[in-house]
């Protein structure tokens, strides 16, 4: 039986300081020589994803933002993607103008991927998560709206209060994918929206069969994890997971920063084999 062992980023294979052991790593590097065959699903792109994961040297298909692409870790193919329609970035897009929410727009731009903001209207939370990415060749700061919205886009991150962010993601959470939720490292509340489809879920199912496994093991820490467990055979939640994801997990492992799924994986996969 072929198992795909998938795991988040955030929160559950890296430690809170956003970086991944020394011991997770060879734990994973070690396993995958072995014949484990495991990803990551993450919300981060695939630019922040291996900075942070610059520890691992194995190789192998990783789904980012939350979904929306699979990629080649060895030939940076894109393996699978998902886009807005016109009509449901029009949509969409007049809702962020009448609630005077300005997100943070991820889109390909001239064949290049980009992450666009308009200068000057930057909130709080906004800040913190630019600062955090300063010198990002995606970033595309414009200085109006006609430039936010160009390009072919396929993920809106707003970072702004609750009371702004709860009615939009309850009007617009039928359509799209979406997961509103607080960022674990500011504690601000962010809503991501995705086109319908997009979901870690999906592509994993997606990836499992690609590669051919019967079998998916999954852990995660997050409510945007909870589609990924609701579609996996065994699915485990690191000790500092949020209570709903404890809820549905198989069982609750060791947290992130005592190296959770590495311990986990080291214990089980020979006997999964």
């Amino acid at each position: 039986m072929k198992t795909l062992y998938i795991s988040d980023l955030d929160g559950t294979l890296l430690r809170s300081d956003e970086q991944i052991s020394e011991y997770t790593a060879k734990v994973i590097n070690k396993l995958v020589e072995n014949g484990m065959l495991f990803s990551y699903a993450t919300a981060r792109s695939y630019l922040t994803a291996n900075k942070v994961t610059a520890g691992l040297t194995a190789r192998f298909p990783v789904i980012i933002y939350n979904g929306a692409f699979i990629i080649d870790s060895v030939t940076q193919e894109i393996l699978l993607q998902n886009y807005f329609k016109e009509q449901e970035t029009e949509h969409i897009i007049k809702e962020f103008i009448q609630r005077d929410i300005s997100p943070i727009v991820y889109s390909m731009l001239e064949g290049k991927e980009k992450f666009s903001y308009l200068k000057g209207a930057e909130t709080r939370g906004m800040k913190i998560f630019l600062n955090s990415r300063r010198g990002d060749i995606r970033e595309n700061p414009v200085n109006s709206v006609e430039f936010l919205y160009k390009g072919t886009m396929f993920y809106f991150t707003c970072i702004d209060k609750e009371q702004k962010l709860k009615p939009l993601y309850e009007l617009l959470k039928t359509k799209y994918h979406c997961v509103f939720q607080k960022d674990i490292y500011s504690g601000e509340p962010w809503l991501e929206i995705m086109p319908y489809k997009t979901s870690k879920s999906l592509a994993a199912q997606q990836l499992k069969n690609y590669l051919k496994c019967d079998k998916m093991v999954a852990f995660g820490d997050g409510k945007n994890d909870m589609d990924l467990f609701e579609i996996a055979d065994e699915c485990y939640a690191v000790k500092n997971a949020q209570d709903c994801l404890k809820e549905i997990a198989t069982a609750v492992i060791h947290d992130n920063n005592h190296d959770g799924v590495a311990k986990w994986l080291q214990e089980h996969f020979e006997k999964e084999k």
